[in-house]
């Protein structure tokens, strides 16, 4: 697949929207960002999208009695735009299986620890707080679960810091490498999901995830 279209979610300030863009103007994305959608209409990320000429959709959750209608909403707004992949960076919202349903095997999330370690919110204040020796990042297949979907790749690092801001900054620089490079593997038809189980270049990936300490 080349030239494929891919749409990305974001909440706030876009910085892997930002290195996707980039990814992208230097080729090493064989795709195009169809549009990016918020349901943060402050979003920074917004700017950054218009400052590439990038469409943007901004859909406020607030406006919606339910998750479901929200997600309606947006399978409805998408539909324009025919994505080929979704890619979820920043988007501080659990999409509803009815989502999920809808676009199975093309939504990608990224998720700033080792997974199955640390899901949820606060990862770096609490692998500090743990004393661990390492971090990393997780992009993986979404699922009905919390940060729980099928893995497609990780990137770790040893912590040499007790501050929460530098560690931040050092696994911000972990994702903007990887995540590009994962979206390229699924738009070169290299990444693919089947059932629950990753394949890449047709043979199943398995990553059970690091638990170093």
């Amino acid at each position: 697949m080349t030239d494929f279209l891919f749409a990305v979610f974001i909440s706030g300030n876009g910085s892997n929207l930002q290195a996707m863009i980039n990814a992208v103007k230097e080729k090493k994305v064989s795709g195009k960002i169809c549009c990016v959608l918020s349901n943060n209409e402050e979003a920074y990320g917004l700017i950054r999208a218009k400052k590439a000429g990038i469409p943007t959709e901004v859909i406020n959750n607030d406006d919606f009695d339910n998750r479901e209608d929200f997600d309606n909403e947006m399978i409805k707004v998408l539909a324009k735009y025919e994505p080929d992949l979704i890619v979820l960076a920043g988007f501080m919202r659990i999409l509803s299986p009815l989502f999920v349903k809808v676009y199975n095997g093309k939504l990608l999330n990224i998720h700033p620890s080792l997974l199955p370690k640390y899901p949820g919110l606060n990862t770096h204040e609490r692998v500090l707080e743990s004393s661990d020796k390492v971090h990393g990042i997780t992009i993986h297949f979404v699922d009905d679960s919390i940060d729980g979907g099928p893995i497609c790749a990780q990137s770790s690092l040893k912590i040499n810091t007790s501050s929460v801001v530098e560690l931040e900054d050092q696994i911000h620089k972990l994702e903007h490498e990887l995540y590009p490079k994962v979206i390229n593997w699924f738009g070169e038809g290299l990444l693919k999901l089947s059932g629950d189980k990753v394949y890449f270049d047709g043979k199943e990936l398995i990553i059970k995830g690091k638990d170093e300490n």
